[in-house]
């Protein structure tokens, strides 16, 4: 197992260890689970998610060389300003979903750490002679969420406040020199922060000494992930999906729907023009019992639609939530559904999404 920067520090803090995408990572600390999401949701969580890949793209025409591979209009990004795209294979599915900031001098990209292997010569791939993709091994990533967190951290770097949502600066937080966007993956307001892997746990230290700052591990990140209708590449996205299953059409941008000139353009302007045969909604079983990934969906009394990708127990809507893909023909809203929970048919239906409104700062 790899470890992050923070390991020594998770294992202080009481931290469970567990793998995951070749990390061991904190999975909950003494708090729990339950009490760190709905700790998060009320104050701020301390998340440490420094097993992401960190890389910059440098040179003339990188926004340019990225698009062929992901639909997002990465050219139309402003200096300071950061946006959620896709990366696409040929056959027109999700390599993987990223992040990528408008540095001024440079692109900054986060990728998922189960996929950062896969990501980088793809990305290398389509790079013209004087763009050049650099990994960033030697920085860790760490987010602070909730309704707090933004007032906590400003504290230390004033000029945080006046981000907006998926806003970029640069700070020096706690003598730690930061790329700070105000983003994050909990459908509450707050930052994540690029650090110096060598100054990570100075700077974790800083920001769990403020008022209101809990440490949160992996459960309650997916938690509330799955609240506020988020995917997680592995469950809810793969190879196999698109974009316009995965109802992530807002991610083509608008010239880019126009040209169709990025790798698996095919696919999606055909699924655009005709519909697609399976979407991803929400799904809410009734009752109290969860139904997880993996989990066959029918038609009320009928047939099989589909499966769902990702479900558990919503601690802040005090139910079970759930996320999947359906048939496009049995996926309108509030349609009866019969969730097969180990042979049994719990009843559920299809639901809005997100589960919890989401808090950014617009």
């Amino acid at each position: 197992m790899l470890e992050t920067p923070l390991a020594s520090l998770h294992r202080e803090l009481g931290g469970r260890m567990v793998p995951f995408a070749g990390y061991a990572m904190p999975v909950q600390y003494p708090l729990g689970i339950m009490g760190e999401h709905l700790h998060t949701r009320a104050a701020a969580g301390l998340f440490d998610v420094s097993h992401m890949g960190q890389a910059e793209l440098v040179g003339e025409g990188a926004a340019a060389a990225l698009e062929k591979l992901t639909p997002a209009d990465v050219q139309a990004l402003k200096p300071g300003r950061q946006r959620y795209g896709l990366l696409m294979t040929e056959a027109g599915g999700i390599l993987d979903d990223f992040m990528v900031t408008n540095l001024g001098d440079r692109l900054f990209l986060v990728l998922n750490a189960s996929r950062k292997h896969l990501d980088i010569p793809a990305i290398e791939a389509v790079l013209p002679a004087g763009v050049k993709l650099t990994p960033l091994p030697d920085r860790a990533l760490i987010a602070l969420q909730g309704p707090a967190a933004v007032a906590a951290i400003a504290t230390l770097a004033p000029g945080i406040a006046q981000l907006s949502f998926m806003g970029v600066g640069r700070f020096d937080i706690a003598g730690v020199p930061a790329i700070v966007s105000r983003s994050g993956y909990t459908g509450e307001d707050g930052v994540e922060v690029s650090v110096p892997a060598e100054q990570a746990e100075t700077f974790a230290r800083a920001l769990l000494a403020l008022p209101g700052v809990q440490p949160a591990g992996l459960g309650a990140r997916d938690s509330l992930r799955l609240e506020a209708g988020l995917c997680l590449y592995g469950n809810d996205l793969d190879e196999t999906t698109s974009p316009v299953e995965a109802n992530l059409v807002w991610t083509i941008g608008k010239r880019r729907r126009m040209a169709f000139d990025f790798l698996g353009a095919d696919r999606v302007r055909d699924e655009l023009d005709n519909g697609p045969k399976r979407l991803r909604v929400g799904i809410l079983p009734e009752g109290r019992q969860p139904a997880r990934g993996h989990t066959p969906v029918h038609a009320r009394g009928g047939e099989a639609v589909g499966e769902i990708t990702s479900g558990g127990f919503g601690p802040s809507v005090n139910g079970p939530v759930a996320m999947g893909y359906l048939a496009r023909h049995a996926a309108a809203d509030n349609a009866p559904l019969d969730l097969m929970v180990r042979g049994k048919a719990l009843p559920g239906r299809v639901a809005a999404l997100p589960f919890t409104p989401h808090r950014y700062a617009r």
